[in-house]
């Protein structure tokens, strides 16, 4: 499979009587982008914003985040919502590198978060770098919360697709191509016998009530795990459906740009053979903890992987799934490094994770989610200031007068994500 990703850079943002790209900047009809995602009559208030790097801006609470991309001479992009359903991962995809549609508005309380454009809270999310293209919606009276979801996650997607198509169908050059280009499984063992074949396991929210990630369009909470090319993945096969903490939600742009994909990629007929990635459920019963591990291995097993990479989504009663993981892959001879972020209070000093077992020995952390950081007040504010009291890591008090906040770094969207899209780190001394 051979994957071209065409990269208009941006580095601008403006409203505009058309929609299109030229000189870096990203220019919007925004009356045009608001009647399209207006035409979904769940939605009471629609309102486009823009927000850029070093803006005293803040955004809250943020639902997800989307890069725009569209299918080269298509059209269309992310299969089964706004794609016909095939098989991601093949021929050119235009990509507005360095934009970004956030999604935000009253949606379901403690499992938002924001962003920072600016200030001590900016460098803790990578969103505070891009040009965001901000859709504040509220809902329609007495739509159900499961129905909001569903709509807002709809419209980001929608508007991602949007911007990108119309960039396409007007003139555009690529700043940059970026191509991945890998055999099948077989193929490459064929083709690389002595290299360790390495097997990346990807945790997902899969716990229903507003909690779950899709693969190509399928809610993956009921499915069993499978095996995915990288280039499905780097390609819009998975989408971001959950409201877990902002903290380590997994957004959409997040799974399109999966370093921890990227980097095995990176290291592919080099110093490792990558085998693929299995995206995998975290389920809320034991058994179906049970029988995702084993499945997990199973796969692997089949793809006689020498080693595997696991990461978690979410902390608490996921984390006996990382545990099971773990357990399950290292007693069948497979050695295994898992990564997920620690709740070990305020201090620092309690219990990381929520569970534990003897054959977890390889641990990388993305940060403690309960660091507390203060941020001070912002100019503007696109959604509601006061939406922090209800957010995880945020309390009624956490808003101060004078509009500065002091809260847990999990109520920062993607500050400590599992998958390493973050820059927390340890420091020896």
């Amino acid at each position: 499979m051979r994957l071209e990703l065409h990269k208009i850079h941006i580095t601008g943002l403006a409203f505009a009587d058309k929609t299109y790209t030229s000189g870096g900047t990203l220019f919007i009809n925004k009356d045009e982008a608001e009647a399209l995602i207006a035409e979904d009559k769940r939605f009471a208030k629609v309102k486009l914003d823009l927000a850029c790097p070093g803006e005293s801006t803040r955004i809250i609470p943020v639902k997800d985040v989307i890069e725009p991309r569209v299918k080269i001479g298509k059209n269309f992009y992310f299969p089964g919502f706004f794609a016909p359903m095939e098989k991601a991962g093949e021929g050119g995809t235009l990509v507005l590198d360095g934009a970004a549609v956030v999604t935000c508005g009253p949606i379901v309380a403690f499992q938002e978060g924001f962003i920072d454009m600016s200030g001590p809270g900016a460098p803790y999310t990578p969103f505070s770098q891009t040009r965001n293209v901000v859709l504040y919606v509220e809902p329609a009276d007495n739509l159900e919360k499961h129905l909001y979801e569903a709509a807002l996650r709809e419209a980001g997607l929608k508007l991602a697709v949007y911007l990108a198509k119309c960039c396409a169908e007007n003139e555009w050059k690529a700043d940059e191509v970026q191509v991945f280009e890998k055999g099948n499984s077989f193929e490459e063992t064929q083709k690389y016998p002595d290299l360790p074949k390495i097997v990346y396991v990807c945790m997902n929210i899969t716990q229903g009530l507003l909690h779950d990630t899709y693969l190509y369009a399928n809610d993956l909470k009921p499915a069993l795990p499978t095996l995915l090319h990288p280039n499905e993945v780097l390609d819009g096969a998975m989408v971001s459906g959950n409201c877990v903490s902002a903290c380590d939600k997994n957004t959409t742009w997040h799974h399109l740009h999966n370093p921890i994909v990227q980097a095995l990629y990176a290291r592919h007929g080099k110093e490792i053979n990558f085998m693929g990635m299995i995206p995998t459920q975290e389920s809320t019963v034991m058994d179906g903890k049970l029988r995702a591990a084993a499945m997990n291995l199973s796969i692997a097993q089949q793809l006689g992987a020498d080693g595997a990479i696991i990461s978690e989504e979410g902390y608490g009663n996921p984390d006996t799934d990382l545990c099971l993981n773990a357990r399950f892959f290292e007693n069948a001879g497979i050695k295994s490094v898992l990564v997920s972020d620690e709740s070990s209070g305020t201090d620092g000093a309690s219990q990381s994770l929520a569970d534990a077992t003897p054959e977890l020995d390889a641990f990388i952390s993305t940060g403690n989610v309960n660091e507390m950081i203060e941020v001070p007040a912002m100019e503007k504010v696109i959604g509601c200031k006061e939406a922090i009291s209800l957010l995880s890591g945020g309390a009624e008090e956490s808003l101060r007068s004078d509009g500065s906040m002091f809260v847990e770094l999990q109520s920062v969207i993607a500050s400590t994500a599992e998958i390493g899209f973050n820059k927390l780190g340890c420091e020896w001394i």
